[in-house]
This record gives C-alpha cells, structure tokens and sequence, in this order.
C-alpha cells in the first residue's frame, strides 16, 4: 500500500511542481530573486543626486573641472580671467552648447556624466564670475 502511495505522490508532484513554478515567476518575484545582493561604497564619494538638489556651480567645478581648468590644460580659460572674454562674446548659449557637447580638447560635460546641463551651466558662471 505504501508503494502505491508512493508512486501516487510521485505522480501528483509532477503535476503540481509545475503550478507552483508557474506561480514564482510573477514580476515581483522574479525582481525579489535578481536583486542586488550588496552595494559598493568608495569612501569620500558621494552618490549622485544625494544632496536632493542641483549642485552649486562652485560644487562642480571643484569635482569636475577644476583639473584642467586650474592650471588651463591645452588651452582651458582659467577661473575668472581674461581666457573667457573670446569665449563669452560668442554668447552665453554657444558657450554652454560646447561644455556640453564637447569642443576641441574638452570633452561632453567635460567628463562629468552625471551633470545636468543647468550645472554645467553653473559651473561656466562660476568660472567667468570675475570676468
């Protein structure tokens, strides 16, 4: 008798695995079981967005541009100089067109991905403040 139920068992499980299975793969479980496990922390980063506001133009050019514009690497304009003025006269919508697409030796957003065009343009009036 408990061969018997045995084999029913064994029976009804393949019928049932399948059910079960099928009820497991619902977006929410399937998002459960792929999630990350973990995260990586580099000490003295900060998350992108994580101050919940727009960075100030002094912000991303300390982060992003201040390397090559410090010392004016290939020719960048130097904080508050007259390096700008060529610049500036061809107008302010120019100057940010090619910050943010890239112009001559300046990469996109020169390099800071994660800008917004509203801080890459903080980040111009910031360098040109004194000018």
């Amino acid at each position: 008798m408990f061969k018997q139920l045995n084999k029913t068992v064994a029976v009804a499980a393949l019928f049932v695995a399948p059910l079960v299975q099928a009820n497991d793969m619902s977006v929410d479980a399937i998002k459960d079981r792929i999630k990350p496990i973990g995260s990586v922390h580099v000490a003295g980063a900060q998350a992108a967005g994580s101050s919940g506001g727009a960075r100030s133009g002094e912000d991303v050019y300390n982060a992003s541009c201040t390397a090559c514009h410090g010392v004016g690497v290939l020719g960048a304009p130097k904080p508050n100089s007259d390096d700008w003025t060529p610049r500036l006269e061809k107008g302010m919508d120019t100057l940010l067109k090619h910050a943010i697409e890239g112009f001559n030796s300046m990469p996109p957003k020169g390099t800071c991905m994660d800008c917004s065009d509203d801080e890459i343009k903080a980040a111009i009036e910031y360098m040109v403040e004194g000018v």
